[in-house]
Formats: structure tokens, sequence, C-alpha cells
């Protein structure tokens, strides 16, 4: 007797199918964005808004590759990148000798301010301008909006309990 091999209805594949295109579609469109606006990747851009929401400008490299993912050697490599084109100063971690500090620098926090309206014109017309309309639609979209986080909220919780080493977020040695 063989046990049937797992499966997807047709309901299932297809919102598998619509999240992966959803997905591919914006990424596209978005690093396009990136890089005509800011010669910018898409990780660039990630390590540059990450620290651009920090307090102090400021991260240390284990933070931000918990919270991308990518490899810890491909985002070593975006950081020389972005430190060679004077956006980011990395430094030996003053709490870790062993950690490095990526810092924004104000020409970062400018290359940021000149792609940042273009990426949430591209986010609004992409992906929030269809979720707008509904019968109980506020007008603004919010519903369609908040119905999407509470989808995919849950979804990127339970991925993010077993990632991949790159996102895995590390648990610091008690001190």
């Amino acid at each position: 007797m063989s046990e049937k091999p797992p499966s997807l209805d047709a309901q299932q594949l297809g919102a598998y199918f619509a999240l992966m295109d959803v997905a591919s579609l914006l990424r596209h469109a978005v690093e396009q964005q990136l890089k005509d606006a800011g010669d910018l990747s898409y990780v660039q851009f990630q390590l540059l808004a990450r620290l651009g929401d920090s307090p102090t400008g400021s991260h240390r490299m284990t933070e931000l590759a918990d919270g991308v993912v990518y490899s810890r050697s491909g985002l070593t490599y975006q950081a020389d990148l972005l430190e060679k084109a004077g956006l980011v100063t990395r430094a030996p971690s003053p709490e870790d000798d062993r950690g490095t500090t990526v810092t924004l620098t104000d020409a970062g926090r400018e290359r940021l301010a000149a792609v940042f309206p273009g990426h949430v014109e591209v986010v609004q017309q992409l992906l929030l301008a269809p979720l707008a309309g509904g019968p109980d639609d506020d007008g603004g979209g919010r519903d369609g909006v908040r119905a999407l986080a509470e989808l995919l909220g849950p979804v990127r919780e339970h991925i993010r309990t077993a990632p991949p080493r790159s996102a895995a977020r590390r648990r610091r040695a008690a001190r």
C-alpha cells in the first residue's frame, strides 16, 4: 500500500501562484525604480532603509542580516559597496569586538530621500491601489490593506520561526 503524495487543491494552488506572481512582479518593479532613481539594488535599499529607521542611524551587521533574507557574505559585500559609495560607514562594534556596526551617512540619507517618493509610488500603484474600492472601503483602500496584512502577517511569522540561516534571529549569549 503506497501513501498518496501530498497535493494542493485548485484553490490552494491558485492562491500560491497568485502570491508568487504578485511578489515577483512587485519586486521587479521596485528593483527597477530603485536602480533608476538611486542606482541601488533592492538589498542595498533594505539596508539603507533599516538604518534610516533606526534612531541612531546604526545597526550591527548581525541585526541587519537577521532582518534581510540574504546570505551574510552577500550582505557584507553589499555593505562594502555602500561604504565605497559613501552611503554608510562601518566600524568595530563598541559592544563586541567581533561585531561590526554600520552607520548611515548624510549622503546615505540623501540617497534614501531621492528614491523613497518613487518607491512609495510604485508600492501604492501596484500593490495598494488594487485593494481599494471594496464595498466596505473607507476610500483609502484601508480595508483591503488591513485584510492583506492580517493574512500575510501570521504567514510571515510562521515562516520566520524556521527561516533560512540568513534570516534567522541570533540568540544573544547570556552575560
